[in-house]
């Protein structure tokens, strides 16, 4: 009996093991955070009398795992680069916890439930940006991190697709006020991507990837472009105060948020320290939530 349960305690060992190595694959977190922006999207949008439960169900969980799907095929595309990293050398793949042939089908399988999920109980423009968001995160970001600092931009379309994605999946197109949340999570990822790479430089250089502005130096240059872009998040802050989307008290909430996410920018530019950096990283995970929910508790009645 002995020999039994123990035989046991290891199956269940393994199917635990095996099971956190499917979610750091589909970096459950992440796409956590991703959906959360969908979410927020949608109840943003969202003004019908009685509130669209299938929509929003079928949003957070597709757009849960076509964030998964892409995450996953970034970490197949990088299996070999992330064996160079620390940050990453952990992963499953790298450490062959599951094998590439494994993790290609379970990723095909969460890319092709995410996308039916979003036909079946959204539209059919939500389903195609979705679509359009995992092709530019998988097959154009991805191999441009090695070419240079565009690989930001071109991540920060996909990036910034969540908040559209809510917004086209509760009232079925894109108008100014889905442009408007678009682009405040648009301009506010590259203060967030040239924070991270400044604190990761050291493990980006090992893979090759190119994504600090201004010859990729840790310096002032740099530190400025920081500057500047999370500069552009205080007027954008305030345009869905402006156009009536929601109310004062966010647009206010939104400024001090702005205002205390720049104060850090300028720390960096002082001293070019990966302490400052760090902040304002840091900085960047707590700005976009907190202003998010800023905006819905203002538009609730």
């Amino acid at each position: 009996m002995r020999t039994v349960g123990v035989t046991d305690h290891s199956i269940f060992q393994a199917l635990i093991l095996r099971v956190k190595a499917y979610a750091e694959l589909i970096k459950v977190r992440l796409s956590a955070l991703v959906t959360f922006s969908a979410v927020f999207g949608y109840i943003l949008g969202d003004s019908s009398p009685n509130f669209g439960w299938s929509g929003f169900l079928g949003l957070a969980l597709g757009g849960f795992l076509i964030s998964g799907a892409s995450g996953a095929a970034n970490e197949i595309m990088e299996r070999d680069l992330d064996k160079l990293m620390k940050r990453t050398q952990n992963r499953p793949l790298p450490l062959q916890i599951i094998s590439v042939k494994e993790a290609t089908w379970f990723t095909i399988l969460v890319a092709f439930l995410g996308i039916t999920l979003l036909w079946i109980f959204t539209n059919p423009l939500t389903t195609w940006l979705g679509v359009l968001s995992m092709i530019l995160y998988v097959f154009a970001y991805t191999p441009l991190k090695r070419v240079g600092p565009i690989a930001v931009f071109v991540g920060a379309i996909p990036g910034a697709m969540p908040p559209l994605l809510g917004w086209t999946a509760a009232t079925g197109a894109i108008s100014y006020e889905a442009l408007i949340i678009f682009g405040i999570q648009f301009i506010w990822q590259f203060p967030h991507f040239w924070a991270i790479a400044w604190v990761s430089d050291e493990d980006y250089k090992r893979a090759g990837f190119k994504l600090l502005p201004s010859g990729g130096g840790q310096d002032l240059n740099t530190a400025i472009q920081i500057m500047i872009y999370t500069l552009f998040l205080l007027p954008l802050g305030l345009l869905p105060t402006y156009f009536g989307l929601t109310g004062l008290n966010s647009g206010i909430v939104a400024t001090i948020c702005g205002v205390l996410f720049l104060a850090q920018t300028f720390t960096l530019m002082r001293d070019c320290s990966r302490k400052s950096a760090l902040k304002i990283m840091f900085g960047s995970f707590l700005y976009l939530p907190i202003v998010q929910i800023a905006y819905l508790l203002d538009k609730l009645p």
